[in-house]
């Protein structure tokens, strides 16, 4: 995916997740974190594989990240897979609360970045792929591929 902007550093994405879900909508949450998470963000220790979102009383929390301890934290390290509060306005988490009650919707974070300084997630509304629809988007991935490459091979020519 890249760099969005010189503004934003990305720290860590989900790829399995945009092969395993159907994303509908996206969304931007500042992070709660502690001194030596952010730190240990920073040097890019951090992973969303088997991560997920819930909302409990009203606040929205992102549970299974892992963020490694960090070298120099000592004392003051926390749980790597503790869950983590995101940061969001209170009618948008109703919103996406309303929607996760919808079968079959869940909240998946994308990835992890630093915007002007602040720890941000890009969360997703998503639904879940079935095998079929996986092989379909392998294969539609395989022949754009073989295309671009025909046609570049062409351009040579």
């Amino acid at each position: 995916m890249g760099q969005k902007n010189a503004a934003e550093k990305t720290v860590c994405e989900n790829r399995k997740a945009r092969h395993d879900y159907f994303i509908h909508e996206t969304y931007e949450a500042g992070i709660e974190l502690f001194g030596t998470e952010v730190k240990s963000l920073r040097a890019g220790r951090a992973n969303l594989k088997d991560a997920y979102g819930t909302v409990k009383k009203g606040e929205l929390f992102i549970e299974g990240m892992h963020i490694s301890p960090y070298e120099q934290g000592n004392i003051f390290n926390r749980d790597p897979l503790r869950p983590k509060k995101l940061l969001m306005h209170k009618s948008e988490i109703m919103k996406l609360f309303g929607k996760t009650r919808e079968k079959g919707f869940t909240l998946v974070p994308l990835r992890v970045y630093f915007k002007r300084g602040r720890a941000k997630m890009e969360i997703a509304l998503a639904s879940g792929k079935h095998t079929f629809d996986k092989r379909r988007t392998l294969a539609d991935k395989a022949m754009k591929r073989d295309v671009e490459r025909a046609l570049k091979e062409r351009q040579q020519v």
